[in-house]
């Protein structure tokens, strides 16, 4: 068994999230990327983290730096988080919507519960109308488990029965304890892998509302505002855009404007 991680090591791997991914890891975090990291430097069986670190860092390991990568970032959700958000974006957004194919992007899907909740309520309120949810994160492993849309039973204390009933599939036998997203919500979820902190794809279009909940806790000031510029480009002039109601954009960025406490909308 390797030893406990140094503080020069945690360092090491400190600065490499915070350049590759704009997360800052505090001080207190370094028994447990310790922790997380000690099955991998096992698995190699090498002496200390700091051999792992080297060994991530050679040019012939894309894989284990996806694999370092997801073991770092912190991936705790579960379905209509903060339901407020959910309720506001019905009553206030959908219930009047008369445009277009409405778009959303949940911008750090982790799993994809999030992502399947606000499936579950387009298709409950806009009916037949058009509409298609991009999910993405830096986690591969998340994104593979929201792309399968299967999640285990106790994560849906604050799923209505209602959705539960109409949008997902209870597992049986060797698949007991679990749920399955239906197919037709997840033919209008897609999920795909995004690096807030570099430029974002073309392909990703232009949205009506963008989610960006939980993210911005995790980033120093500079980094806060070079994120949420970079992601509210992708939303439509008057278009929504949620964070967390323990965030704020208090003197982050001039583009949106507060609708109230956690809601903004982009200037025209």
């Amino acid at each position: 068994m390797v030893n406990s991680i140094t503080e020069k090591e945690f360092t090491l791997f400190r600065k490499f999230i915070y350049e590759y991914a704009g997360i800052d890891l505090s001080p207190a975090k370094q028994t447990m990327v310790g922790s997380r990291l000690s099955k991998r430097v096992n698995y190699y069986q090498l002496d200390n983290y700091r051999q792992y670190y080297d060994l991530v860092m050679g040019n012939d390991n894309p894989q284990e730096l996806q694999m370092l990568v997801n073991i770092l970032t912190t991936n705790e959700t579960y379905f209509f988080r903060e339901p407020k958000h959910f309720d506001y974006l019905r009553d206030n957004v959908l219930k009047g919507w008369s445009g277009g194919p409405f778009r959303i992007w949940s911008a750090a899907s982790s799993s994809g519960e999030e992502a399947y909740s606000l499936a579950m309520l387009l298709a409950d309120t806009l009916s037949h109308r058009p509409w298609e949810i991009i999910g993405s994160d830096l986690s591969t492993k998340v994104l593979t488990k929201a792309t399968k849309g299967v999640y285990m039973m106790d994560r849906l204390d604050l799923l209505d029965e209602k959705y539960l009933k109409k949008y997902c599939q209870k597992g049986v036998r060797s698949q007991e304890g679990t749920l399955r997203v239906v197919d037709s919500l997840r033919k209008h979820t897609r999920f795909g892998q995004v690096n807030l902190m570099k430029p974002l794809p073309a392909s990703i279009g232009m949205f009506d509302v963008i989610f960006l909940r939980n993210v911005l806790i995790y980033f120093d000031n500079e980094t806060k505002k070079s994120v949420v510029e970079r992601v509210v480009s992708k939303l439509k002039p008057g278009g929504l855009f949620f964070i967390s109601h323990s965030e704020t954009l208090n003197r982050v960025t001039d583009m949106v404007k507060m609708v109230q406490p956690s809601i903004y909308i982009k200037n025209d």
